[in-house]
C-alpha cells in the first residue's frame, strides 16, 4: 500500500508493502495513509451492468507494483472506460518526496490489477507523469494534483458500474467551495479492514479548503488508512467532491487530504491527451444517511 503523511499544505509519500502485517505495523507506528468541468458529468455514456451483477465499480481495490489503493470513479471518453485511482498509487520514489511534478512513478502502459476484473486494466493517465512533462510551475497544482486513470480492458467493459456502493451516486461533480464543517461522505476499501464492508462507508465534515482550492480537509469519526488512498469522496448532496489522497497532521490530527475533482479532471482533459473524458454517474439513486 502507498500513504502520505502530511503537515498542512506540504505531503511526504511513504510506500509500504501491500502484505498485512507490514501495513499494520506502519499503521501503528505512524498512522498514515496513502489514499477527482461543469459539463464533463455527461448525462449520455456507456451501458452499465446493474450494480447488483457488477464486480468493477467504485471502491474495488486496485493493485500497482506494491502499491494496494481503493478506487474512487468510473470515467469514460468516446471509446474506452476507466477507473480512477491516485497517482501517488503507482509511485517509487523515496518518502522524502513532496511534489507531485518531480515524484517517480512506474510509467504509463503498467499493467494495473482490477480487483473483479478478468484481465489487469492499463495506467493510461497519471497527474504525476503528466505534470512532469509539460513542466508543471504553479506549487498547489504540484502539490495536490494526484490522480491517475486506469482503462479497464475491453473484455470486462460489461461488469462495470459507476454507482458508489452504499450511498449511490455520484449525482455530479462537485465545482464549488466547500464550507468547513459541511458534512462529507467516503468510501474506503483497505485491505487492513479484513473484507468487512459495513466499516467501508463513512461519514465526517470538511475542515475547509486549501492549496487554492486544489484540496479539501476532511475529518471523519475513524481516519482513512493505508489502502483507502484514490477513495471517492462526495459532498452531502451526492456530488463527487474528490479523490482520498493523504492523511493529514494538521489542522486536526487524523484528518484526510482529499484532492479537488473538478481541477484534477479539468487538468486531465487539458492536457492528458485522451479527448474529453466524462465523469459517470451513478444509476443507483443518491442516499444520504441519516446524521
Amino acid at each position: 500500500m502507498h500513504h502520505r503523511i502530511v503537515k498542512r499544505h506540504r505531503r511526504t509519500v511513504r510506500t509500504v508493502a501491500t502484505n498485512a502485517a507490514t501495513a499494520l505495523a506502519t499503521v501503528a507506528a505512524v498512522v498514515s495513509v496513502a489514499v477527482m468541468v461543469p459539463g464533463t458529468a455527461a448525462a449520455a455514456g456507456p451501458t452499465w451492468a446493474p450494480s447488483a451483477q457488477a464486480t468493477i465499480h467504485p471502491g474495488v481495490n486496485t493493485i500497482t507494483g506494491a502499491g494496494e489503493c481503493t478506487a474512487n470513479f468510473v470515467f469514460y471518453n468516446a471509446t474506452d472506460e476507466f477507473i480512477g485511482q491516485a497517482a501517488h498509487c503507482a509511485g517509487t520514489g523515496a518518502p522524502t518526496e513532496t511534489s507531485g511534478c518531480t515524484s517517480a512513478t512506474q510509467p504509463l502502459g503498467t499493467p494495473v490489477k482490477i480487483v473483479g476484473a478478468s484481465k489487469p486494466g492499463t495506467l493510461v493517465y497519471s497527474s504525476w507523469i503528466t505534470m512532469a512533462k509539460s513542466g508543471e510551475k504553479d506549487a498547489n497544482t504540484c502539490d495536490f494534483n494526484d490522480f491517475a486513470l486506469v482503462k479497464i480492458d475491453p473484455a470486462d467493459r460489461g461488469k462495470v458500474n459507476p454507482s458508489v456502493p452504499f450511498f449511490g451516486g455520484p449525482t455530479a461533480i462537485s465545482t464549488t467551495a466547500i464550507a468547513t464543517g459541511q458534512r462529507i461522505l467516503t468510501y474506503g476499501n483497505s485491505p487492513l479492514r479484513g473484507g468487512v464492508s459495513a466499516l467501508s462507508p463513512k461519514v465526517g465534515f470538511s475542515l475547509g479548503d486549501a492549496g487554492g482550492g486544489w484540496s479539501h480537509s476532511c475529518y471523519t469519526v475513524t481516519p482513512g488508512v493505508p489502502g483507502d488512498s484514490g477513495s471517492a469522496v462526495l459532498t452531502n448532496d451526492g456530488k463527487a467532491l474528490g479523490v482520498l489522497t493523504s492523511l493529514a497532521l494538521a489542522p486536526v490530527a487524523g484528518s484526510n487530504g482529499v484532492g479537488d475533482m473538478s481541477r484534477e479532471l479539468n487538468y486531465l482533459n487539458a492536457h492528458g491527451g485522451l479527448g474529453i473524458v466524462s465523469l459517470a454517474l451513478g444509476t443507483d439513486p443518491f442516499h444520504s444517511p441519516a446524521p
